[in-house]
């Protein structure tokens, strides 16, 4: 803790890069030092490298002597600070980079976390509340609106911002919760007129009018977002304000909502990140889940949910199950159906846990692990570990490999668990024990149950032909099937033949849901593509391409063939012939189709 006259010098982030002691405040002028100021604090308590504040000093033009010039920069702070009484050990040379240490006493930043943090564990929703409050009180400004670089301009601004729309969309919920609608409304208004696709401070705007008596001006607020969306965007309003609206017209009583949780803290870990953090927070929905809803209109793999809830619920033997297969194939709809299932046999709970971010880049380990529920933490933990009172299941979801399930284990006790990947997980079966589940495509007759319940048993019925050859234009692949009954419930007098023709034309492309990534099969399988190495994506590409209906792997090495295998995108293997799935043989053909034009059409736009 660094003092100057009795009283705590502070840095803040949260506003203009300034320094703060006693009545105080010093703000910064734009220069290479307060540059790197911002990317050390930034970082607090964590070995920056040298390469990534090289690039936020001098964004993509370092000068021949950037090195040595940065040693300047370092030496110009350590003389700031000693202006302030702050000691020049503050900045810490280290091998690869540089440190500064902080606590919430000396960073703003940290403070915000940590109080952030501690509103999740409040007692109630008034401490929570006050402590928010207390964290939003230390903005004052756009942050780092004096520091010069790009990049951080580019990469951290944004991502600092979006912590605190997290933090004030979680006040509004609270204060709606608690019947405050009136006094909301001002820090509403702001963020839905700055934040016009961010949905969710609309939704609780329109909420606001119209429990307070505004039903028309809530209505227009409606109309506006969704004139703009439809604008700008070219999509709809998302299935919130859509039933909101609905609920207005209706005139239906909105009672005060359950506040949903808010999203787990950001973490900054890692030597040199090259942003704030690997792309960004946990998203919503990375907190453990303790009680899992049924899978809307799940339907089929019988076979698997009895056997991996016999494995579960054993009292002999490991209980781990991995559920693999190709992306889109259903595994993470499989394990909360089981988990759903299975948690009456769970009373110590169930936990749901993404191991991946909307992106698709993998939590790190530290990340996860700051967010699996501790052993005892279930609703038997006084009865002590291993009693039946306490027993929990635990679904790892999205695992990205071995190294982010292994070391996440040992904390999981004996519970059961549940762990889905693309990835076979051998090493971690191998070590471990337990059983591997690899998913093929759904049986036709389960592809039509599962349109059936989705859109309705009566619309299906009335054009059967024609679902079945939805599901078939579909690969009977479970996400590329819930995309299609979402185009279909949103467009009522689309028939099932023309929805089925229209895919057909170019099923990848069309396949896909503008509001939400995940529903994209573009973005989805893009993602599984973009996560091989070079050669393995390569590999796959041709494998898929044309001319190889047939046993695709002539001309492959085998390790190739096995790595695409544990990576979900190709099936089989010794003994039997290696094959692609006909829908991911579809889109490999798209993809390579579809880069061939754009990397065409430069060509063919220059100058001869």
């Amino acid at each position: 803790m660094t003092r100057h006259g009795g009283s705590i010098i502070r840095f803040q982030l949260l506003g203009p890069l300034s320094i703060a002691h006693g009545p105080e405040t010093v703000v910064l002028k734009p220069s290479k030092p307060t540059s790197l100021l911002a990317a050390l604090l930034l970082h607090p308590n964590t070995v920056v490298s040298t390469t990534y504040l090289l690039r936020a000093v001098w964004d993509e033009e370092p000068p021949a002597t950037a090195r040595a010039a940065l040693q300047t920069c370092v030496l110009r702070l350590r003389r700031l600070f000693a202006k302030y009484g702050i000691s020049a050990t503050t900045i810490e040379a280290v091998p690869g980079g540089y440190r500064m240490r902080n606590d919430t006493e000396t960073l703003d930043l940290v403070l915000f976390r940590t109080l952030t943090a501690a509103a999740g564990s409040a007692t109630g929703p008034g401490e929570e509340l006050y402590r928010l409050r207390e964290a939003l009180s230390l903005w004052h400004g756009q942050p780092l609106a004096n520091v010069a670089s790009r990049m951080l301009q580019q990469d951290a601004v944004p991502a600092l911002e979006q912590e605190r729309l997290r933090v004030l969309e979680r006040v509004c919920d609270l204060e709606l919760a608690a019947g405050n609608c009136h006094q909301v409304l001002v820090d509403l208004y702001e963020g839905a007129r700055r934040h016009p696709v961010r949905e969710r401070f609309t939704e609780q705007l329109i909420e606001a009018l119209y429990r307070t008596g505004r039903q028309a001006e809530a209505l227009a607020e409606y109309r506006t977002v969704r004139d703009r969306l439809r604008d700008e965007l070219g999509i709809d309003p998302g299935p919130g304000l859509r039933r909101l609206e609905l609920a207005i017209l209706r005139s239906e009583d909105l009672a005060p909502a359950p506040p949903t949780s808010l999203p787990a803290p950001r973490a900054l870990t890692g030597a040199g990140v090259p942003a704030l953090a690997p792309r960004g927070a946990p998203a919503p929905g990375h907190r453990p889940v303790r009680a899992v809803p049924p899978v809307p209109a799940f339907a089929g793999r019988e076979s698997d949910r009895g056997a991996i809830a016999e494995r579960l619920t054993s009292v002999d033997g490991p209980r781990l199950v991995v559920i693999s297969g190709a992306p889109g194939i259903g595994k993470s709809a499989l394990a909360r159906q089981t988990a759903h299932e299975t948690q009456h046999s769970f009373p110590g709970g169930v936990f749901v846990l993404a191991l991946a971010r909307p992106d698709g880049t993998p939590l790190t380990v530290e990340e996860a692990a700051r967010l699996l529920p501790e052993a005892g933490a279930g609703a038997g933990a006084s009865t002590g570990a291993g009693t039946g009172a306490d027993r929990r299941l635990i679904v790892l979801d999205d695992a990205a490999g071995a190294w982010q399930v292994t070391p996440l284990l040992p904390a999981a006790g004996d519970a059961s668990v549940v762990v889905t990947s693309r990835r076979g997980l051998a090493a971690v079966v191998a070590t471990h024990g337990g059983a591997v589940h690899r998913l093929d495509v759904l049986r036709p007759a389960e592809a039509y149950g599962l349109l059936a319940g989705l859109i309705g048993a009566r619309r299906i019925a009335a054009e059967p032909a024609a679902a079945r050859e939805l599901a078939s234009v579909c690969g009977h692949f479970p996400l590329a099937l819930r995309i299609a009954a979402g185009r279909l419930l949103t467009r009522p007098a689309l028939s099932v033949a023309d929805c089925a023709a229209w895919l057909a034309a170019d099923p990848p492309a069309r396949l896909a849901l503008a509001e939400d990534a995940r529903l994209s099969v573009p973005e989805v399988f893009g993602q599984a593509l973009d996560a091989l190495a070079p050669h393995l994506r390569e590999a796959f590409l041709r494998l898929g391409g044309p001319g190889t209906d047939g046993d695709p792997s002539a001309g492959e090495s085998e390790t190739v063939l096995e790595q695409l295998v544990d990576s979900g995108l190709l099936e089989d293997g010794p003994p039997g012939p290696y094959r692609v799935h006909d829908f991911l043989r579809v889109y490999a053909r798209w993809h390579v189709r579809t880069h061939e034009t754009t990397a065409a059409a430069p060509a063919a736009a220059a100058p001869r």
